[in-house]
């Protein structure tokens, strides 16, 4: 837990019990909390709140707040002095407003106890139904509510949920045994289990408890609920919450709150139902009442997949080949009431609500509402359209929308050409499409995953423990569940494309195998998969670029007006730099030019170069490589017409470019005219210990200066040659790397000026041009006022900077870091957001110096953190002038710089 969280837990436990407020009440039209108390209530508890304060039907209960989970881990698993008394007192209103008592044998209160935390976890953490059940209460469950059946479902779905939940039974034990009941009765659906058949199963189920724990089931109802808020405590800290907050961001300190609510029941018999719903379709946006149903049924039913759900509306029956009745045609007058919660709910919160209801007996409740997960098409669209209706302004639109999930949008798409054999379908639970080997488990997901392979994941449902899996596949294919599933809410979530409740195909979980009709899929096998037809194809489909317009030009344009940071992109090949300039780039931030150097004849004539024994030989092999190099950048300017390039001179140690090979270095010794042993020797020579601290960037520029003079001609000579051919003006930013002393600019800096006089003679052309250098180093970033007496810009190489201020290599570190941040002695991985304290620090240190020197100092990043939202939201408070970030990100960059304006972070107009 964070220390200011701890501190904060420790000040309220140590005032007076009567002070402090550890539960907050809800129900019969009025609360304790708000929805502005997400803090302290969870996002689930302060919506309750909010909910019944607006006379919704909410059915009552209370809220544990978030402190007392920050209390109970800083404090041995222990609960502050008076929570027990707020609990009862609680629970007695609750009884009140009922009209039942909690654990009574005549007309039992029976509760739910839910999590709640900050912002949504869905399938994260645990839930516990129809708490304060036992072999006396269900008795008077049965005799008060006149079904028996009723009653005893119930009861088993209590031991099953609270077995798994609290007591740790794996709940395939209780699968097994309901199956085995079915089975020898002739059935299929629980409902048609008599209540003489449910006895039988409870016991079975209470058998089983006390087999795999050693004690029986626990009777006494307070123990119940005190053992389940216990078990939403805990779950705080499984691994499955775990995975998720790393995976999204979310503190560790926040915790969790913890909702007791009274049960209403949607299983009560045809008059009753429980269901999910979206105030608009979470998938792709559009303004229509979205979601499932059924009929005699509990929540779980819906998102599990235990039974095939229902739709809503008529028309989305329709949309999605249905033959089961919509809820709007079995129960038009609740279907009507439900739809005006939907209008007043998002005409309050101003946002696409998720929420949860019940039925009992021909009266609705609401269980919850929250600001639904949805795709980034179906953000943009609602975003959009919310400016349009006049709900929200065009700021809020920008703010809404996470710039990461962007990402959703920019990837190829199915090309609908291309030919595919569909062997099943399923709903189109998340959009997007992806190919990848079949595997069936999350763990072999993970791994391969790990190795480089696209995989889809295959499961009959999903579930929790699943999420290292569904992260690590680029799409997801289950068997049950609907559009509201585990699956289906975690993969909108993640931006994975998801088909479920394909319930053509037949999945052997032992064999890892995938049958429908007389097609079998095998471990590893290549399948496809469209989440936004719900398709499942048999091998790989191929894709094509999608159109980036609509909502998407509509947002990104509000976003540009906004925005000061100007967004450039990492690209050296025509194809990056197409991309780029298609999805917005306002230049080129980093050009590496030893990409350049690994194809075709460049490869060997590179290495002829380095082998060479002298400065005359090696400017010979430099020769053959300057019309090619002087190619590439003729190429790069036209295709950015105009608009700034930063070239870096080659920067990595020469031994990258040497064979590996007998076969390589043969070639290398017969173009050269060398012998191969005079190759293997020169090789092994060359070979650095510490290349990444060694003889690279502007130190070769030093030692080697004819390799920098040929750049910086092919430069210059592409420029002339673009402005004589076109008329267009090439603005090249010439930027020497890994200066660590001023003069080291200074003398590469009169080099290139020297070659750039020299062409603008002998080509009748004068480019305009800037030389700068990329602060890499702490000892540039603290000495930044000396070297900007050279230097025109600075290009802050965040990957190296990280590296060299931390000790650290990005290429290794991966095996540990995870373990830092589990630990929390790193709130995240410093290579993905850029570190404020220690990085950023030098980034601000080297901006101030730079630029007290050298006022008009051009300011730039160009490290894998400038497409990353948090870390561009640094780079405008220091003040820099642009982002650089892969062809990819540059859409992220754009709304995250927008985003930065908005939130107050100031950058200078430029």
């Amino acid at each position: 837990m964070a220390q200011t969280n701890v501190a904060k837990a420790k000040k309220t436990a140590s005032a007076s019990s009567g002070k402090t407020q550890w539960v907050y009440r809800f129900g019969a039209g009025k609360a304790e909390g708000r929805a502005d108390m997400r803090n302290l209530l969870g996002g689930k508890g302060a919506n309750l709140a909010e909910m019944s304060s607006l006379g919704l039907p909410v059915p009552p209960g209370f809220t544990i707040t978030t402190e007392v989970c920050t209390y109970y881990y800083t404090n041995g698993q222990s609960y502050p002095a008076g929570l027990e008394q707020d609990v009862e007192a609680a629970l007695a209103t609750v009884e009140e407003t009922v009209g039942a008592r909690f654990g009574d044998d005549a007309n039992p209160l029976l509760v739910s106890v839910r999590s709640g935390a900050r912002v949504s976890m869905p399938g994260m953490m645990d839930t516990v139904l129809n708490l304060g059940l036992n072999d006396s209460t269900v008795e008077g469950l049965a005799r008060h509510s006149g079904d028996a059946r009723f009653a005893y479902d119930s009861y088993r779905r209590f031991i099953q949920m609270f077995g798994n939940v609290v007591l740790g039974v794996d709940h395939h034990h209780f699968e097994e045994i309901l199956e085995l009941e079915k089975e020898e009765r002739g059935l299929s659906l629980d409902t048609e289990l008599t209540p003489e058949a449910l006895q039988k199963v409870i016991a079975a189920y209470k058998a089983k408890v006390q087999a795999e724990t050693g004690k029986p089931f626990p009777q006494d109802p307070k123990a119940q609920l005190w053992a389940a808020i216990g078990a939403v405590f805990g779950s705080w800290q499984t691994q499955r919450a775990i995975t998720y907050r790393r995976l999204h961001s979310i503190p560790e300190d926040w915790g969790t709150a913890v909702n007791v609510q009274a049960m209403v029941f949607g299983n009560m018999g045809e008059d009753c139902a429980t269901g999910v719903a979206f105030t608009r379709n979470p998938s792709n946006g559009e303004n229509a009442f979205y979601g499932e149903y059924l009929v005699n049924a509990q929540g779980e039913d819906v998102v599990a997949g235990i039974r095939t759900p229902q739709h809503l509306t008529v028309a989305g029956k329709k949309a999605n080949r249905s033959s089961l009745p919509a809820m709007e045609e079995v129960m038009p007058k609740l279907f009507a009431e439900l739809d005006q919660v939907r209008h007043k709910l998002e005409a309050h919160y101003r946002d696409m609500q998720d929420i949860e209801f019940t039925v009992q007996r021909g009266k609705l409740y609401m269980l919850q509402t929250r600001s639904g997960k949805r795709t980034a098409a179906a953000a943009l669209k609602i975003a959009v359209d919310m400016v349009k209706e006049g709900v929200i302004d065009r700021d809020e639109a920008i703010r809404r929308i996470d710039p990461a999930s962007l990402d959703q949008l920019l990837h190829p798409m199915l090309d609908p050409k291309a030919p595919r054999k569909v062997i099943a379908r399923g709903l189109p639970a998340s959009p997007g499409a992806a190919g990848g080997h079949a595997v069936f488990t999350a763990d072999e997901a993970e791994d391969r995953a790990s190795k480089g392979e696209k995989v889809i994941l295959v499961r009959t449902e999903t579930s929790p423990e699943d999420i290292h899996g569904m992260h690590a596949a680029v799409g997801i294919l289950t068997t049950r569940g609907g559009m509201t599933s585990h699956a289906a809410v975690v993969a909108r979530g993640m931006g994975r494309p998801c088909v479920s409740g394909a319930g053509d195909l037949r999945i052997d979980a032992h064999a890892r195998t995938m049958k429908v009709r007389d097609v079998l899929v095998r471990d590893g096998d290549l399948i496809t998969i469209d989440g936004g037809t719900g398709e499942v194809m048999l091998g790989e489909v191929p894709t094509i670029q999608p159109e980036l317009s609509g909502d998407f030009a509509t947002l990104m344009g509000w976003a540009d007006a906004l925005r000061k940071l100007k967004v450039r992109t990492n690209a050296e090949t025509p194809l990056d730099a197409r991309t780029a300039r298609r999805f917005g780039a306002e230049g080129i931030g980093l050009c590496r030019t030893e990409h350049m150097f690994f194809d075709g004849n460049r490869i060997v004539a590179m290495r002829e170069m380095i082998l060479a024994d002298d400065e005359a030989g090696r400017r010979k092999a430099l020769a053959r490589i300057l019309p090619m190099q002087r190619a590439d950048f003729v190429e790069l300017f036209q295709i950015m017409k105009g608009l700034p390039v930063t070239i870096r001179l080659l920067d990595p140690p020469l031994h990258e470019f040497l064979p590996h090979t007998d076969a390589e270095m043969a070639e290398v010794a017969a173009a050269a005219g060398i012998e191969l042993d005079t190759v293997r020797h020169r090789a092994a020579m060359m070979k650095e210990a510490n290349p990444m601290l060694g003889h690279r960037g502007c130190r070769l520029g030093i030692t080697f200066p004819e390799i920098y003079e040929m750049q910086a001609r092919a430069i210059f000579e592409a420029a002339a040659q673009v402005k004589k051919e076109s008329g267009e003006t090439a603005e090249p930013e010439i930027m020497i790397p890994l200066v660590a002393l001023p003069k080291e600019l200074e003398v590469l800096k009169e080099m290139v000026d020297r070659v750039a006089a020299e062409v603008a003679k002998a080509s009748g052309v004068a480019t305009t041009y800037s030389v700068g250098t990329m602060i890499e180093l702490p000892r540039a970033a603290l000495l930044a006022g000396e070297i900007a007496k050279a230097a025109e810009f600075f290009s802050f190489g965040t990957n190296d900077l990280t590296q060299t201020t931390y000790g650290l290599s990005r290429d290794d570190a991966a095996r540990f870091l995870q373990a830092y941040e589990r630990k929390g002695l790193l709130p995240q991985d410093p290579f993905v957001t850029l570190d404020p304290q220690g990085v950023g620090e030098l980034v601000r240190i080297a901006s101030e110096r730079g630029r007290k020197t050298r006022p008009n100092l051009k300011l730039g990043i160009c490290g894998e953190h400038g497409g990353d939202p948090a870390s561009i939201r640094f780079c405008a408070e220091v003040g820099l002038d642009y982002v650089s970030c892969s062809p990819y990100r540059v859409p992220i960059a754009r709304l995250a710089a927008a985003q930065a304006a908005l939130s107050g972070a100031t950058t200078r107009d430029v």
